[in-house]
């Protein structure tokens, strides 16, 4: 989808994501300690607002003007502050060597595309910095539920550590999570690559 397109989707009074935060980020986050965070296509922010009430200091990074105006209320109903950039993820450049944490959550793409914004991800890690790539794995197409039902958008876990070369793989592999469709409880199959920049 392009900028327009999410534009149109997230011009909605209410959010189309919950402010909650997600579940993956609260697991691998716990126990890191609150430095820089830099949020890649952050949308409407619930990321990012979540990481700056921890006590992280938070950019989020988003293209849609809709989704960082409903990112910037968000923040403001929580009570903290978080540096909002809007840009294409793909051509925006984050300062190097400048973040303790980055998360890419849910951000799919073509291939070169993805390659170049992790490419990006982990040149703006500090030395032992932590990046965290979540997304809907290729295989949910066949035996999870939801997302994306375009491969050439999809990935596994063996891709994104592909992407991630010169990082050090602290884990890969697919997780589930239980989603409602319908008042039925169905699976939904991940991709989930936390890696670091070695000291």
């Amino acid at each position: 989808m392009n900028r327009e397109a999410w534009d149109e989707r997230y011009a909605t009074d209410e959010l189309i994501w919950k402010a909650d935060p997600n579940r993956f980020l609260v697991e691998q986050a716990d126990g890191l300690e609150p430095g820089r965070a830099l949020d890649v296509a952050c949308g409407e922010g619930r990321n990012a607002v979540w990481l700056a009430s921890k006590g992280w200091r938070v950019t989020g990074v988003d293209f849609s003007h809709a989704g960082l105006a409903k990112a910037e209320r968000l923040a403001a109903e929580r009570g903290v502050e978080v540096t909002w950039v809007e840009d294409d993820v793909v051509v925006w450049r984050p300062p190097p060597a400048s973040f303790d944490l980055v998360i890419v959550m849910y951000l799919h793409m073509v291939a070169g595309q993805r390659r170049q914004v992790l490419a990006n991800a982990a040149s703006a890690l500090a030395p032992g910095g932590t990046v965290l790539v979540v997304g809907h794995d290729v295989s949910n197409l066949r035996d999870g539920t939801g997302g994306p039902q375009d491969p050439a958008i999809l990935f596994s876990p063996e891709d994104i550590v592909e992407d991630l070369a010169g990082l050090q793989i602290a884990r890969a592999e697919r997780v589930t999570r239980t989603v409602a469709v319908d008042d039925a409880q169905m699976t939904a199959i991940d991709a989930l690559v936390r890696a670091v920049r070695p000291r």
